[in-house]
């Protein structure tokens, strides 16, 4: 899946020891199907040399405002109107104090100030030591390259070249190109708040067993991406999995059902769309051991006695404000057999307008899967795909179906 199939970036780097990740961003931009002319400082060659940006790009590397390479001469304009967007990465502080005073005595400085603002963003990934990073100085050049409409990045926080650690550190490339991926990314939810419930839970039988399921949540995981991507606010409260947390998402660790229920409850009144796609446990033991359950050697196991869960769903469904239309309930349904005929079932029994369903054994911890919509007017297949793919499906549907875009589903 190319999400940047045909985006054009000019990719500039300044001076900073960063610069090694712009070579990693420069290949993780053409896997995703950009093209990339990367423009370099005079401190970048300092840091990283043209050769290796051009072995990377396959394209000449520029460098100079004077470069005859261009007919006009005007290598400023002709590579900024060829653009989709403008990446510096990495950007020193002393790159946006440029930045914010109009300054253009360098190509990439005078490329920023030439380039059409309504056309081709500017999107800068700060890089710098913590103490840089933290003075008021710079501080006051990010809140006016803000204003300024220019898309500043977060910087990562951890050890620095220089022997410190904390804030101030360029993104990793992968973390860059999550949030290029998401610049892009049609606003469908912008306005809304997600809840996202992901995972499996753990219902403990004594200190080290307990009852659980294989769902890995990297469908729900996905979906948080996608709707924060979409634009949204989001919250994902999540079982027991190592996923990690989709950039620009709220996480909320929990265990058991009980728990689960607990964080939805806490959360949901400020949520405008829930989508609950784990897979809690229907039941949990009835009494939880105080030590481990020993064997004893004489053939006789212990006797398990079981209570139903909270229906976290059905509970949400059921409120005043999703009555109301206030808040819109999504459902999914892990099944091991006649798919539609259960999930269509279960859609009624929870009273939410839309039930994903998907085979249980078919997509647990695989990357990809199969997903049935079922509402009020019938089911629509969405085919085996990466659950990626299907979840940026998914949240274009439920953007469709939501009370802004007509009556739900």
């Amino acid at each position: 899946m190319n999400e940047l199939a045909g985006k054009r970036f000019v990719l500039g780097l300044s001076g900073g020891i960063a610069c090694y990740k712009a070579a990693e961003l420069c290949r993780a931009l053409l896997k995703e199907g950009a093209s990339v002319q990367v423009v370099m400082t005079e401190a970048a060659e300092h840091f990283i040399t043209p050769v290796t940006m051009q072995a990377l790009s396959n394209r000449p590397v520029y460098g100079s405002q004077w470069d005859a390479r261009e007919p006009n001469n005007m290598p400023h304009i002709n590579l900024s109107r060829e653009a989709d967007a403008i990446v510096v990465a990495p950007a020193s502080a002393d790159f946006m104090a440029k930045l914010i005073h109009g300054r253009a005595d360098d190509l990439l400085s005078l490329m920023c100030l030439a380039r059409p603002i309504d056309a081709v963003p500017l999107i800068v990934a700060p890089a710098m030591n913590r103490e840089m990073w933290a003075n008021p100085a710079t501080q006051r050049n990010v809140a006016q390259l803000r204003a300024d409409d220019v898309h500043v990045l977060d910087v990562g926080q951890g050890d620095q070249a220089c022997g410190e650690t904390g804030d101030g550190r360029m993104l990793e490339a992968d973390e860059i190109l999550d949030d290029l991926i998401a610049f892009f990314a049609p606003k469908r939810l912008a306005g809304q708040h997600v809840l996202v419930t992901a995972g499996p839970t753990y219902e403990a039988i004594d200190p080290v067993r307990g009852i659980t399921n294989l769902s890995s949540g990297k469908m729900g995981f996905a979906i948080a991406r996608a709707a924060r991507e979409a634009g949204a606010v989001v919250t994902l409260v999540a079982g027991p999995v190592s996923q990690p947390t989709p950039r620009g998402v709220t996480r909320i660790n929990v265990k058991s059902a009980r728990d689960m229920q607990a964080a939805v409850q806490r959360c949901v009144d400020d949520a405008t769309v829930l989508v609950a796609t784990a897979a809690v446990a229907d039941w949990r033991p009835a009494t939880q051991a105080d030590q481990k359950i020993k064997k004893d050697g004489s053939g006789e196991t212990p006797e398990l006695r079981f209570i139903e869960n909270p229906d976290i769903l059905a509970m949400v469904a059921q409120s005043p404000r999703a009555r109301a239309g206030a808040l819109y309930c999504v459902g999914f349904a892990a099944e091991s057999h006649d798919l539609l005929a259960h999930a269509s079932a279960k859609r009624a029994r929870k009273g939410v307008p839309l039930l994903v369903g998907n085979i249980g054994p078919a997509t647990f911890g695989h990357d990809d899967n199969a997903l049935l919509l079922v509402d009020a007017q019938g089911a629509t297949e969405l085919p085996r795909a990466s659950k990626r793919e299907l979840a940026i499906q998914l949240i274009a549907e439920i953007a469709r179906r939501l009370p802004a875009a007509g009556t739900p589903q």
